[in-house]
C-alpha cells in the first residue's frame, strides 16, 4: 500500500473520493447482516466517511482503521467527538463513544489489537489497493476478524481505461480473494452515473459475504 500517497491526498485536500452521503448501497442492504445494536462494525481503510455517522445512528459500535490522522481527526470533529487519544504499536488510537480508530497501516493491525467484530463493511478499501497487494490484504482482513461477515463494495471497468485508484476489482477477482473463507453474493449492480470520473463506463456492486460453515 502506497501510504505517501494517501498522506499526500488528505494533505492537499485532494479528496474527491470522500463522498457528501451515506452509500446508498449501506443504507439498503445493511439489514442482510442481521446485527443487534451494539454490535462491532470494523469498517477498514475508513477515512472520514459519512457511513461511520449512519452506522453510529444504527446503534452500532464501530471499529476503524486509516492511514491518514488528519482524516481521523476530521472524522472526530465534525462527529463532534472529544476523542482520548492513545498509542498503538502501528500509531495512535482516537476513541470516543462508540467509535475507535487505528491511526496506521491496516497490515499492522493484529487480532489481538482489533478485539472482536461482528462484521466488515469495506466500502472503498479493496479498490483502493493496486491487484498485489489485494490478496494480503484479502487474507489479512479474513484472519483478523476471524470471517466476520462482510458487506464489500467493488466497481468492474476497463482497467487500461484508466489509472486506479479506485481500481477495477471484477467478480472473477473477488471470488478468487474470498471464496474459500466465504459464500459470496452479489445484492446488487449499478452502472456508476456518468461513467468513473468521466472516463470510462464502470459497474459498482455490492457483495455479501456470509462465513462458511466450519
Amino acid at each position: 500500500m502506497d501510504e505517501l500517497f494517501w498522506q499526500k491526498k488528505w494533505e492537499q485536500n485532494q479528496i474527491g473520493f470522500h463522498e457528501p452521503t451515506p452509500h446508498s448501497f449501506l443504507v439498503q442492504y445493511f439489514s442482510f447482516l442481521h446485527l443487534k445494536k451494539g454490535a462491532c462494525v470494523f469498517v477498514p481503510l475508513c477515512g472520514k466517511s459519512l457511513d461511520i455517522h449512519w452506522l453510529l445512528i444504527q446503534g452500532m459500535t464501530v471499529v476503524g482503521v486509516e492511514l491518514s490522522r488528519i482524516a481521523v481527526e476530521s472524522l472526530f470533529q465534525e462527529l463532534g467527538y472529544t476523542p482520548c487519544v492513545t498509542e498503538w504499536d502501528g500509531g495512535v488510537t482516537f476513541e470516543a463513544g462508540k467509535l475507535r480508530v487505528y491511526v496506521g497501516n491496516v497490515f499492522d493491525l493484529t487480532a489481538q489489537e482489533l478485539g472482536g467484530v461482528s462484521a466488515v463493511y469495506d466500502r472503498a478499501a479493496l479498490i483502493a489497493l493496486p491487484e498485489a497487494t489485494r490478496h494480503k490484504y484479502a487474507a489479512h482482513i479474513v484472519s483478523i476478524t476471524q470471517a466476520a461477515p462482510q458487506l464489500l463494495i467493488t466497481l468492474d471497468y476497463e482497467q487500461a481505461a484508466l489509472k486506479g485508484p479506485p481500481f477495477s476489482v471484477g467478480e472473477e477477482e473477488v471470488r478468487q480473494l474470498y471464496a474459500a473463507s466465504y459464500e459470496l453474493e452479489i445484492l446488487e449492480r449499478e452502472d456508476v452515473e456518468g461513467g468513473l470520473k468521466g472516463v470510462c463506463p464502470a459497474v459498482e456492486m455490492i457483495w455479501h459475504l456470509k462465513p462458511l460453515s466450519k
